[in-house]
């Protein structure tokens, strides 16, 4: 049975402050260089970030509810959630306008969001809902795997579809971390690797659009189309060295002011941070990311059942790829995919869903005081 509908005493005194100071640190970080990254503009665009001050609030809002539900609530709705977002994600082809070549974003008046990004947040608590009313607590082989992989498959092709191949590689990563510490056997493992491996080519010939494909060939050799689709990533690596060991100064990178660098407020805000902070502001920077997905581990382990061990794990895994791949992508260690800085980027459905995965987190960590430790059981 459930108990408590709102937070106890016992509750708010186990509020987690390491996690809100990492990610308040995060946001106001991000708000600072959104500032700086729409500098150059003037109208709508230079107002931008009084608009990403607005989504915290309401995300804020909306995480302080989620803090006060106990987390297990959301057990009982984890199919009901996951089959409205992919019902979300389908309606995208309906009711979308196509922007740069992508459908993804509804819209109901001046008001628009992105189903894929919530979808996230909905896989998660689905798979956590399966893994936690499955019993097994041996190895599991690849068999046992196939109804979470299948509901990951649905909103990833879906997502796919738009065409947005970052998010869909997110909900696959997010999937497969969670799959990581479910105890997966060995041999299945080394199985679904080799598979991997097989399906490259095909999906090299038979998925990835032309453009996607033309995004990987210039990540492997970067100089060849500098001022084409070359231009995003090499402005990026310029930016990042020309930030140096402590950087120009705030409103001194020249790629932004200058505006060489595209989408800097929202796929290529590090670059911007990089050239101002230099390198002592990256290390900041990364650090505080590092330790808001080490605590996410951290709380997941101690969660007080499976459920909430999941949820955690899902939960990191989101802000871990999203930071990971960001930052790979801006430095030249990864191809572009168009996958946004957490808490960092603009965007209010992106930033909603972050304050969500970390409002769950605190939930969960709020309420592991019975019980022991539950993800070495998964």
């Amino acid at each position: 049975m459930i108990r408590g509908d709102s937070l106890s005493s016992r509750d708010r005194d186990h509020f987690d402050w390491p996690l809100f100071i990492a990610a308040v640190s995060i946001a106001l970080l991000g708000v600072v260089n959104l500032y700086s990254a729409t500098s150059v503009y003037s109208g709508a665009r230079a107002e931008l970030y009084i608009s990403q001050v607005y989504w915290l609030f309401m995300g804020g809002i909306i995480g302080g509810v989620l803090i006060a539900l106990d987390y297990r609530h959301l057990e009982r709705l984890g199919y009901v959630l996951y089959t409205f977002g992919v019902f979300s994600l389908a309606l995208v082809f309906v009711l979308a306008r196509d922007v740069r070549g992508s459908a993804r974003w509804i819209e109901f008046g001046a008001f628009r969001f992105q189903p894929s990004e919530f979808m996230k947040v909905f896989l998660v608590i689905a798979l956590a809902k399966y893994l936690h009313d499955d019993p097994r607590n041996e190895g599991r082989t690849l068999r046992d795997l196939a109804i979470p992989a299948a509901l990951t498959a649905v909103p990833a092709l879906l997502v796919l579809k738009q065409p947005d191949l970052g998010t869909a590689l997110i909900l696959v990563f997010v999937f497969l971390t969670i799959a990581a510490v479910t105890r997966v056997r060995w041999r299945s493992a080394a199985l679904f690797v080799v598979s991997i491996l097989i399906a490259v080519p095909i999906i090299w010939e038979y998925v990835l659009l032309d453009y996607q494909r033309a995004r990987v060939a210039v990540f492997l050799h970067p100089e060849e189309d500098l001022l084409h689709r070359g231009w995003h990533a090499h402005h990026s690596r310029v930016a990042i060295g020309n930030g140096g060991l402590l950087g120009n100064g705030y409103l001194r990178g020249t790629q932004n002011q200058f505006l060489f660098l595209p989408d800097q407020f929202t796929d290529f805000p590090f670059p911007v941070f990089a050239e101002e902070w230099g390198f002592i502001g990256c290390v900041v920077l990364v650090c505080l990311y590092a330790f808001l997905v080490v605590w996410g581990i951290r709380i997941a382990s101690m969660a007080k059942d499976r459920f909430g061990a999941v949820l955690g794990v899902g939960c990191a895994a989101i802000i871990f790829w999203h930071a990971v791949i960001n930052l790979g992508m801006t430095s030249g260690v990864l191809p572009v995919v168009g996958v946004t800085l957490p808490l960092f980027s603009y965007g209010g459905s992106s930033v909603t869903t972050v304050m969500v995965a970390i409002a769950l987190l605190m939930s969960v960590s709020m309420r592991r005081y019975s019980g022991v430790a539950s993800l070495e059981r998964l």
